[in-house]
């Protein structure tokens, strides 16, 4: 007679589970060498971090057999409950929480620290499934799109609020969840302009154009946003006369604008392209109403959408933004070099990864980690260890196990039968991503540093533990998959 501990243990992926499992002893050996002090070996002091880390680990392979031994039902049945919990435990976190390197981020509860951000993205991720499975709900509902915003946004801004922008960030990676399960391009398309917006008007911001007084920045935005109307227009109208139009128009005015500046009378074209916005945009409003489309008009709206945001990201990053932070994304962007500021963490960071070579210097060799010239190697940079002590090699198989484990999990969630499990598992594929691509590529210089953990890797019961707990509720609902294989 099969037993049901016996069916989920035959249903589990093991592979998922080896690959959690090599990572987690690598990670410890990571923070074992990141940790390291010369002369101290002594690795199972639990007064030490490599101490200190053994015992999460051991946590957290008894937390993830908890949740295997769950039911699966339970996990859509209280996730709800468990969103609202979390989401009260942010609240009060923002209140109690004392101030630790300018952010209210952590509960002390005696000799252990913990951060509940790390615990509201499975909470976040539960919630999101449990809503896109809702019967009536449907990608075409515009109240269904404005609710599954307010899931995610909810506990960002919460988290914002404590200081911690880093953790915050991460929940943008739940709008990859939101395209896989259908959400119009237009809204990724969206997103990557706003980047594309704020890199480039922050970056040549203070850049003019030949001897005109006119940014390249602002100047660079908005011919992209005149531009990106003309082939909003084709892509969803194809056709042709209004796309002339505009790109006539556009193109025919900023030409003759740019020699009057140039050789008449200096002044800055950035004007020129406010009324050509105002212009475009009349257009299309004109569109709409005389053929009844409503395309013309939100192709319109975007427009404005994009101009706003432009000077809004503006503001936000000289008004609301801390020094620090910009300088970090100053430093990314190559506006600034800061190399004894904030440009010192990557700086050393590149100077370990680089000393590590083709094999590295081997385990508890590495002169840059422990020297100490790497600020929070044990914690956001401890990428950097694996690439002194473990050199190129190294690194790769990590990023290879990696890569393993995020194609598992893409596969785990595409043979889900029902959305609750392969919308969570996607929900875990994209905060997996996210932390993966940005702690590597601010170890490397390619991201700014916003201060987020690596997965398995990096120092802390929260970040293993959140993490643990997000991989092993998607392995359980995997396992019980079967079961409901067999209702439908």
């Amino acid at each position: 007679m099969v037993t049901r501990r016996d069916s989920i243990w035959k249903s589990l992926d093991w592979v998922t589970i080896c690959v959690y499992l090599i990572l987690i002893v690598f990670g410890w050996f990571s923070v074992c060498g990141a940790s390291y002090d010369y002369g101290d070996r002594d690795f199972w002091d639990f007064s030490t971090r490599a101490g200190k880390q053994l015992v999460w680990i051991i946590c957290s392979f008894g937390l993830g057999f908890v949740l295997l031994m769950l039911e699966d039902d339970i996990y859509d049945m209280f996730a709800y409950l468990i969103y609202i919990a979390l989401a009260i435990l942010l609240v009060v976190t923002i209140f109690i929480a004392p101030d630790t390197k300018g952010s209210r981020s952590w509960l002390v509860m005696g000799p252990v620290s913990l951060q509940p951000a790390e615990f509201a993205k499975f909470a976040t991720a539960l919630a999101l499934a449990k809503y896109m499975n809702s019967y009536s709900f449907t990608m075409k509902n515009w109240k269904n799109i404005l609710m599954m915003v307010f899931l995610i946004l909810f506990p960002m801004i919460l988290i914002i609020l404590q200081r911690e922008t880093g953790s915050a960030l991460v929940y943008i990676a739940f709008f990859l969840v939101l395209y896989r399960e259908g959400m119009p391009g237009v809204v990724l398309f969206s997103g990557v302009c706003a980047v594309v917006y704020f890199v480039v008007g922050i970056r040549f911001d203070q850049v003019f154009i030949a001897d005109t007084p006119t940014p390249i920045g602002e100047f660079a935005v908005l011919s992209m946003v005149l531009l990106s109307a003309a082939g909003m227009v084709w892509v969803y109208k194809k056709k042709w006369e209004p796309v002339r139009n505009i790109l006539l128009v556009t193109i025919g005015v900023l030409l003759i604008a740019y020699f009057i500046s140039e050789y008449v009378i200096p002044f800055n074209l950035v004007w020129v392209q406010w009324g050509l916005c105002v212009l475009v945009v009349g257009y299309l409003i004109f569109l709409s109403l005389s053929e009844r489309h409503l395309s013309y008009f939100l192709i319109g709206m975007f427009a404005i959408g994009s101009i706003g945001f432009l000077y809004s990201s503006d503001y936000f990053f000289n008004k609301v933004l801390e020094p620090h932070q910009q300088i970090r994304i100053k430093v990314v962007l190559g506006m600034e070099e800061d190399l004894a500021g904030a440009g010192y963490n990557v700086n050393q960071s590149k100077i370990a990864i680089g000393s590590g070579g083709l094999t590295g210097k081997g385990f508890l060799n590495g002169t840059q980690t422990k020297l100490k010239y790497v600020p929070e190697q044990d914690t956001d940079f401890i990428f950097c260890t694996v690439g002194e002590e473990e050199g190129f090699i190294g690194s790769t198989a990590v990023l290879l196990l990696f890569l393993i484990l995020i194609l598992r999990l893409i596969a785990v969630a595409e043979r889900q039968p029902s959305t609750f499990g392969r919308v969570y598992g996607y929900s875990v594929v994209s905060i997996f991503l996210f932390h993966l691509f940005i702690n590597v590529g601010m170890v490397l210089g390619l991201t700014p540093v916003i201060g987020i953990p690596l997965p398995f890797f990096s120092y802390g019961g929260s970040s293993l533990w959140g993490f643990t707990i997000l991989l092993f509720i998607f392995l359980r609902i995997d396992a019980g998959r079967k079961k409901r294989l067999s209702a439908f």
